[in-house]
């Protein structure tokens, strides 16, 4: 948090530098005035499509509303379609952003002091936040170059049960992960699950950059790919529609028992849980959420294709920027590096010096150029240290050219 209100700092001193800090959505992909028909998109499905009167109407959208959400069956369709994921919609929380999925989450599965949640190293600081906040030991657990290391995992988790703790799940995201923009390969996908099931461990699966790729299909999703009920999918509207709406979900279809002995999807823990978080997610953001998807028919990919050409675009032209301005022989004799993803909103940049608050501070007031340093996503083994993360997803092309001429001026004068 130290680290994140520095950088809220220097930007707010800094207006005109250009900053590859927000892992948000272009704005300039936003149309207001679809809201409106997103709006009228499903109050029309409402009445037209499940009958309801206009009073029903009326109490579904103005009032609090079902627990688990109003839109599961829609999402549950999209997911079908998107990612091949065949789920329940009864399985389905739709939740206040992805962020409150995973506390929800968290809160179900970790109830013993012995419990541990394993994470990657880096790792996105929101689920490392939501831990603390429930007083959940996180381990984290080394990436290799194409993100998270069966073997690694293998052994953290062996050496956490020699001291008696039980590694309760980890949590992964796949494709394109913040902060490192790394993508993990099927063969390892496939190891994922094989390990979780060997190992009796649940797999907290978070994919919000999944359709951002190179050639407009990915991999399959964890969840798609298990079969014995070991992945907890945990999804957003944030980057692939409409961030303001704050809509994320659970897909939770695990049985556990209830109290009077009968069986149930974990989904109905979350909800009890949830019921005492936000009462519910608001209608009015489900409504819009639900309009969209039934406007494109339930699929979100081929919607979101002008959004992944526009990042596919500025991704090209930071890495060819990048390698423009600081060629392959220069920078390898400075100790500069970087990673090139094939996709989503991220990627990591490596020094031969500290990437620290100073740097940062130098960096906005003397070249006009901010950018995250990777330490805040190593919180617990001090890595991270001389790398910083540039996110490539809020700025327009032009931008990101000039922004990546600055930072190459950083570089040559502290590094080259």
């Amino acid at each position: 948090m130290d680290v994140m209100n520095f950088l809220n700092e220097v930007t707010s001193r800094y207006p005109e530098a250009i900053s590859f800090g927000p892992g948000r959505p272009y704005e300039g992909l936003f149309e207001v005035e679809r809201i409106g028909y997103y709006l009228d998109a499903y109050t029309r499905h409402l009445s037209e499509d499940l009958g309801r009167t206009p009073d029903e109407v009326r109490t579904l959208l103005f009032q609090y509303g079902r627990t688990n959400g109003q839109i599961h069956e829609l999402v549950a369709r999209a997911l079908h379609n998107d990612e091949g994921i065949e789920t329940d919609p009864e399985s389905l929380v739709v939740t206040v952003g992805c962020q409150e999925g995973m506390f929800l989450t968290l809160r179900a599965l970790f109830r013993d002091p012995s419990d541990v949640l394993l994470v990657s190293s880096p790792c996105y600081v929101g689920i490392t936040g939501a831990a603390r906040l429930l007083d959940i030991e996180t381990v984290h657990v080394p990436e290799g170059e194409r993100g998270a290391d069966p073997e690694a995992l293998r052994r953290t988790v062996a050496a956490l049960r020699a001291e008696g703790k039980r590694p309760r799940a980890l949590y992964v995201v796949p494709d394109f992960s913040n902060p490192t923009g790394t993508c993990l390969p099927l063969p390892t996908r496939h190891q994922l699950l094989s390990m979780a099931e060997e190992e009796d461990l649940l797999l907290l699966e978070d994919n919000p950059y999944g359709f951002f790729t190179r050639t407009g299909t990915g991999l399959p999703t964890l969840k798609a790919l298990d079969r014995r009920r070991r992945v907890i999918y945990l999804g957003s509207f944030a980057k692939t529609c409409f961030p303001g709406a704050r809509v994320g979900y659970v897909v939770a279809d695990q049985l556990v028992q209830a109290a009077d002995g009968s069986r149930t999807f974990l989904a109905d823990e979350l909800s009890k849980i949830k019921g005492m978080v936000t009462v519910n997610t608001p209608a009015l953001s489900q409504a819009v959420i639900g309009g969209m998807l039934l406007t494109h028919d339930f699929r979100l990919r081929a919607a979101n294709k002008p959004a992944a050409d526009f990042y596919q675009q500025n991704l090209a032209v930071l890495l060819d920027s990048l390698d423009r301005l600081l060629p392959a022989e220069r920078r390898e004799a400075a100790g500069i590096s970087w990673n090139a993803p094939e996709g989503g909103f991220f990627l990591t940049l490596t020094l031969p010096v500290p990437a620290d608050n100073a740097l940062l501070e130098r960096s906005a007031r003397e070249h006009g150029v901010i950018w995250t340093p990777m330490r805040c996503f190593y919180p617990d083994d001090g890595g991270g240290r001389s790398q910083m993360r540039l996110s490539l997803s809020y700025l327009t092309p032009e931008h990101i050219a000039e922004g990546a001429r600055r930072l190459a001026g950083l570089l040559e004068e502290c590094c080259v």
